[in-house]
């Protein structure tokens, strides 16, 4: 049975800026048991708005009779340090001050998130991570864990993500948050500010994380009718109300500019030194149709971690892929975990 729990961390957290949170909780959940010597925990990194419940949005790997199933599997998930489902986030209330933080929430970085996420650790007395496995955000946090601690995880997998954030995604980013910058209710100190503007940037990002020919096959008119509304401009206005009813703008442009802070080779002399430190045996996974996280992202991690292979899954999805390419995902997961030999070869990239 999946059970939800929250861990609270009493003591000040240090962030990379700085900056101090007074203590901190984390929203997380288990699934399965914990065998007798403690050596089948998989780790779950979510993606920019997933939460803790790892079945709702990964159902196809995880589950009864999927590749990680909690008869055999002790499965851990927690939101993100930052996020609006449990954990701390800039709703929260600041012991400071009595009131939300909203505005005043810091900076975080996906290196504050993966320390918050081994005090969890260490609080549930896990010694080793078996898998450690994220997309997306949860791919560059759980690959910024893999580094930091090196010693924690067994076996990484890290799914259409990356080791630094292009100014590409970077640029997409902030053409979101300036979309809700140009919501009059930004400035207020209320749960809700903001959310217009989050609505026209959820229909930003819809464009990075799917494709053009992602958009013919779904949203395709089948005549040449003229209409008020088109399928295209229906569905763009649906997602955005649609992550309006579950999040908050503050939590996404925290979680973004958290993005764009991403690179695991900060005070650790560059990237491909920082990708050399991960002991894990590692499984990079590319969607051949990515936008957002193109495949050359995960060719360079692969080609710089020491025991990495890479494989790629092949969608009309786009960046999505990784989350409804499930079978594909089950057969490189399955392959992998088997302790499968793989031959390292070095693969070109062009940035």
């Amino acid at each position: 049975m999946l059970k939800g729990r929250v861990y609270n961390h009493t003591e000040e957290f240090t962030l990379e800026s700085g900056q101090l949170l007074p203590g901190f909780q984390l929203f997380y959940t288990t699934w399965g048991t914990l065998n007798e010597d403690r050596s089948n925990v998989v780790w779950v990194c979510h993606a920019f708005t997933g939460n803790a419940f790892v079945k709702d949005w990964w159902e196809g790997l995880f589950g009864e009779g999927k590749t990680f199933d909690p008869a055999k599997h002790y499965i851990v998930c927690a939101n993100t340090l930052g996020g609006c489902y449990g954990s701390t986030g800039p709703l929260s209330i600041n012991p400071d001050t009595g009131k939300p933080y909203y505005h005043s929430f810091p900076t975080l970085t996906n290196l504050d998130v993966v320390r918050s996420f081994d005090a969890l650790r260490q609080h549930l007395g896990i010694e080793q991570i078996n898998v450690l496995i994220g997309g997306s955000l949860g791919g560059q946090q759980a690959l910024e864990w893999a580094i930091e601690n090196p010693q924690v995880t067994k076996k990484l997998v890290q799914v259409a993500s990356n080791a630094w954030q292009s100014p590409w995604a970077i640029a997409l980013n902030e053409s979101q948050r300036m979309a809700i910058e140009q919501d009059v209710t930004w400035q207020l100190a209320t749960d809700d500010a903001g959310l217009n503007g989050m609505r026209t940037a959820r229909s930003m990002a819809l464009l990075s994380y799917r494709n053009y020919h992602a958009y013919n096959q779904s949203q395709r008119e089948h005549g040449p009718e003229l209409k008020r509304t088109y399928k295209a401009a229906s569905y763009q206005q649906h997602q955005g109300e649609k992550l309006a009813k579950r999040f908050n703008a503050f939590t996404y442009w925290q979680l973004t500019k958290m993005m764009d802070s991403h690179h695991v080779g900060r005070n650790r002399g560059g990237l491909e030194q920082a990708l050399r430190q991960v002991q894990a045996e590692t499984l990079v996974i590319g969607v051949d149709t990515d936008l957002l996280f193109p495949l050359n992202e995960q060719k360079f991690v692969a080609n710089y971690i020491p025991k990495a292979q890479l494989q790629v899954i092949h969608s009309e999805a786009g960046h999505d892929g990784f989350l409804l390419e499930t079978a594909q995902l089950a057969h490189h997961l399955d392959t992998f975990l088997q302790n499968k030999q793989y031959r390292k070869t070095w693969i070109p990239t062009v940035f």
